[in-house]
C-alpha cells in the first residue's frame, strides 16, 4: 500500500470517527458579574445571561473566592422576600435565561476575602443535558458596585 492511499484510508477513518463523536450542547454566557462586598461581608451573589444550544440545566457552580456556592431562588409570597436553595435552573434550548438579583442567582458564601470592584471572579459552571452528560464551562465575571442591580427589573427575562 502507498504511503498516499495509507493517508486517504487514515483520513477517512478520522472522518467517520468525527461523525460517531456526538455534538455537545453549547452554552453561551453573557452580562456575567460579581457584586462587590465589604471588609468581612460573608456572602455575595453571581449574575448572568446563560443561553443554551439544547435542552440541559445547570447544576452546579464553584469558585476558589469562596467555601460554598449554591444556586438560589429568590422568591416574594405577598411582601415577604424568600430564598432557597435549588438543585438545578432549566435551560431550555435556545432561550435566554437570566440569573438576576429578582430570581435565580447565584450565591458565593464564606468568601475567602472581600471582592473588590474591578476584579474578575473565576466562577465554573456543571452544565448537564438531557442525556445526563456533564461538561464545565469556565467564566471570567467583573465585579460591580454594591449597589449594582439593585434598580434594574429583570422581570421581563425568563426564569
Amino acid at each position: 500500500m502507498t504511503v498516499s492511499m495509507r493517508l486517504k484510508r487514515g483520513l477517512a477513518m478520522l472522518a467517520l470517527l468525527g461523525m460517531a463523536v456526538p455534538a455537545l450542547a453549547e452554552t453561551t454566557v453573557s452580562d456575567a458579574w460579581v457584586r462587590a462586598s465589604v471588609p468581612h461581608q460573608q456572602a455575595t451573589g453571581a449574575f448572568m445571561i446563560l443561553t443554551a444550544s439544547n435542552d440541559s440545566k445547570l447544576v452546579g457552580v464553584d469558585s476558589p473566592i469562596a467555601k460554598t456556592v449554591q444556586i438560589h431562588e429568590m422568591t416574594m409570597n405577598g411582601d415577604v422576600m424568600g430564598m432557597k436553595q435549588v438543585s438545578a435552573v432549566e435551560l431550555p434550548a435556545g432561550k435566554p435565561v437570566a440569573l438576576d438579583p429578582n430570581g435565580y442567582h447565584v450565591m458565593l458564601m464564606g468568601l475567602v476575602r472581600q471582592v473588590k470592584e474591578g476584579e474578575q471572579v473565576p466562577l465554573t459552571l456543571t452544565l448537564e443535558d438531557a442525556k445526563g452528560e456533564r461538561q464545565t464551562l469556565e467564566v471570567q465575571a467583573p465585579v460591580r458596585p454594591l449597589t449594582a442591580g439593585a434598580d434594574h427589573d429583570h422581570s421581563h427575562m425568563m426564569h
